[in-house]
């Protein structure tokens, strides 16, 4: 028994000495966590081609070019191919490049993709078997665009998008015209604002065919601005949307025509269209062989074939969902089968399958009836034999998530895998059962595995951050609270490393919208390495009303872990970016509640800030109108409600100190617009400090190089530790 003891003895103080070894997750760590991007799975599923990277991937990103056409900005990184079986793998070169646009070729032996060289792209090929990159040096040497690359069924071809010979030099006059001058004309007769008329052109491109043997290259589309294009699996048939922008238009769906057409390949001006140019964009969820395809009009789901006229409507008349006054059910596309033959829709009451003839229209699943509480589906896969769907699964209460079966015979539906843990990014091999995703266990990065449609074994493929082992990081965990209105919502707490049980401890709330899934985050870690908890709580935002969203429900989070005795009452900081940021200086304006305050490029000034981010055209207006702001109608029809969400005019209310981050570089929330807060609580004699940082863009510091990343950090820290420790003088 004294040996079992001294075992055990040795056991705990063993385990507890390593914990005590770990050090701290520090902003240089957060800099260095790798992780695995732009993964593309070989039809085979044998070969993974990705680019590592980490967190300095993104310090070399000029934000003044917004917009600028002579600007590419592939990010860096390591160029991998893992072997989905071994793990092995191989690097094409020894250097981080910047690549992109992985395709496979149909026999998987060889991977195409773009690479960056100083200011063009360049195509390229990747022979696995000689483990050798060739460039396809195209005749004419035509400029590239940044684009999906598409092979021939027969691999001696790849489709890709290029430039007019005189693109650059128009785009470039449009561009220069804007931000060179000397003088800047804004004409409100003409059709498009001048960004607009920018960005239409930085959107036109050519459709090549380019022989790979020689680098001989066919136009096969002229000029245009294509939303896609598709090459049918018999090449016989090139598929492409096109958009017409005829102006700049405030209302969202207007302003622009689409049209769907294909040609015949094999002969010259054979192009037919499908939708002709219409205000209303059709939507068609094609088969993967493109030679059939399915649209949803008014509830109803249309089917037709490449090349045919004949349409069918699948479900006129088949299914209602009140047989008494003949109200039929209205239906969307989830997936087309394996063979084509069949079509899985999906409606309010639940999953449908239907024959490609429109013979048989048959619900097989039927949701839950409480469907707020009814778990999440997504279809992932359909068996070859058509016998199985397979889908991703969430529910809504509690972190269980993963994969599911239904059983088309037995319409029964049956877990695969369902756990804590995260699965995300599931790519599936075209000719084969083989999968990858991202599998997490909520807290760190997560790293890829492969495995079948079974589960029953995941082979690891990556390791990306096995140091992260030797360091302190955050645990999380649900949580539910009432807001003001009684209604539960969810937020994610994340603890303070080192936690004891029944101490209180300082809180940092990050802000934006709603959360829910957990996963790694590197500013909690950051927080929790602070020695705080960090809380994402979620909020009710309803439309006319958004202002009062955020006080409602990150209060009553707060108080909640208040009472519980986790929280110190008089240690609590808010914080956001972008729209959190903007709700950030509007919560401060509402509540005392807190101890100090950041907004990381945030408006302050909804009213201002309707004209003031000019490259991206109209998105300001339309988002306070009707998109992400919610106020729910124009500065005209509701001045009051832009009044009320306008923190500025409400700056003698706040009491809190506040730290303002912006970035001189960012075009989606300009510095110009956060810094009235900053003159307007100056002027009131208030706490306030704004830094705006010159490399900077969307983002402050943590957009812009690394020794501002550095200094934003260590600003957002000093600032809290100033304010929940006022005892303390930090220089």
């Amino acid at each position: 028994m004294k040996t079992r003891f001294y075992f055990v003895l040795i056991s705990f103080l063993l385990s507890n000495l390593a914990v005590a070894q770990k050090t701290n997750f520090t902003v240089e760590d957060a800099i260095n966590v790798r992780s695995i991007g732009s993964t593309t799975l070989s039809d085979d599923g044998k070969l993974l081609a990705g680019v590592i990277t980490d967190g300095r991937s993104r310090f070399g990103v000029d934000h003044f070019r917004f917009q600028d056409p002579s600007y590419i900005n592939v990010f860096p990184g390591q160029f991998v191919i893992i072997d989905t079986e071994s793990g092995a793998m191989s690097f094409p070169y020894d250097n981080p490049s910047r690549v992109t646009s992985f395709t496979w070729s149909p026999n998987s032996r060889e991977l195409a993709f773009l690479e960056q060289k100083g200011e063009k792209l360049h195509l390229m090929i990747y022979d696995t078997n000689r483990k050798r990159v060739r460039e396809i040096k195209i005749v004419g040497n035509p400029l590239l665009a940044n684009s999906t690359l598409t092979w021939t069924a027969d691999g001696q071809a790849i489709l890709l998008h290029a430039r007019a010979v005189d693109w650059m030099d128009r785009a470039m006059e449009l561009y220069n015209a804007a931000t060179k001058g000397p003088v800047v004309v804004y004409d409100g007769s003409k059709p498009f604002l001048n960004w607009d008329e920018i960005r239409n052109t930085n959107a036109l491109t050519r459709v090549l065919r380019v022989e790979l043997s020689k680098g001989a290259s066919t136009e096969l589309l002229p000029e245009g601005n294509y939303g896609g294009v598709y090459l049918s699996e018999d090449n016989q048939y090139l598929i492409f949307n096109e958009t017409f922008p005829l102006k700049t238009s405030y209302v969202r769906n207007e302003g622009t025509e689409y049209q769907v057409s294909y040609k015949k390949l094999s002969k010259a001006d054979s192009t037919h269209i499908l939708y002709k140019r219409n205000k209303q964009r059709r939507n068609y969820n094609w088969s993967d062989s493109k030679a059939k395809f399915a649209w949803v009009d008014s509830g109803y789901v249309f089917i037709q074939s490449l090349g045919d006229t004949v349409i069918h409507n699948l479900t006129k008349g088949k299914a209602y969902s009140d047989e008494e006054k003949k109200k039929e059910v209205k239906f969307s596309i989830t997936s087309w089968s394996p063979s084509e033959n069949q079509l899985l829709l999906s409606s309010d009451k639940g999953y449908w399958l239907v024959d490609a003839k429109g013979e048989s229209l048959e619900m097989v699943y039927e949701f839950p009836k409480d469907k707020e509480k009814a778990p999440n589906l997504s279809l992932a896969h359909w068996s070859s034999d058509e016998q199985t769907l397979f889908f991703s699964y969430s529910e809504k209460e509690r972190w269980r998530r993963g994969f599911v079966r239904f059983d088309v015979n037995t319409r029964e539906m049956k877990d695969i895998i369902v756990d804590e843990r995260l699965y995300t990014g599931i790519q599936k091999a075209k000719n084969s059962d083989r999968i990858v995703l991202n599998l997490s266990d909520g807290d760190m990065p997560s790293d890829l595995v492969a495995t079948d449609w079974s589960f029953a074994t995941m082979q690891p493929l990556t390791n990306l951050n096995p140091w992260l082992s030797e360091k302190k990081m955050t645990r999380s965990e649900l949580i539910s609270y009432r807001n003001v209105d009684g209604k539960e919502l969810q937020g994610i707490l994340y603890y303070p490393v080192d936690y004891e049980e029944g101490k209180k401890y300082p809180l940092v709330c990050e802000v934006y919208e709603s959360f829910f899934a957990n996963g790694y985050n590197r500013n909690m870690n950051l927080f929790a390495n602070q020695g705080y908890f960090a809380l994402r709580p979620s909020v009710d935002l309803e439309m006319g009303y958004p202002g009062e969203a955020w006080v409602k429900g990150i209060t009553a989070a707060i108080n909640k872990l208040v009472d519980e005795g986790k929280v110190d009452n008089d240690k609590v900081g808010v914080q956001g970016g972008s729209y959190g940021g903007y709700a950030t200086s509007l919560l401060i304006t509402q509540t005392d509640r807190f101890a100090a305050a950041i907004n990381i490029s945030g408006k302050v000034n909804i009213i201002s800030f309707l004209g003031d981010s000019p490259k991206i055209g109209t998105r300001n207006y339309t988002a306070a109108e009707y998109g992400q702001d919610r106020i729910g109608g124009t500065l005209w029809d509701e001045p009051l409600k832009y009044l009320a969400t306008t923190a500025v005019l409400y700056a003698d209310r706040i009491e809190t100190p506040h730290l303002i981050l912006t970035g001189e570089g960012d075009w989606n929330v300009p510095g110009t617009n956060s810094r009235e807060l900053f003159y307007a609580m100056r002027r009131l004699g208030k706490d306030v400090t704004w830094v705006n940082y010159l490399n900077g863009g969307h983002g402050a510091g943590a957009a812009s190089n690394e020794s501002d990343f550095y200094d934003h950090w260590n600003r957002v820290f000093e600032f809290y530790e100033k304010h929940f420790n006022k005892e303390k003088d930090i220089d």
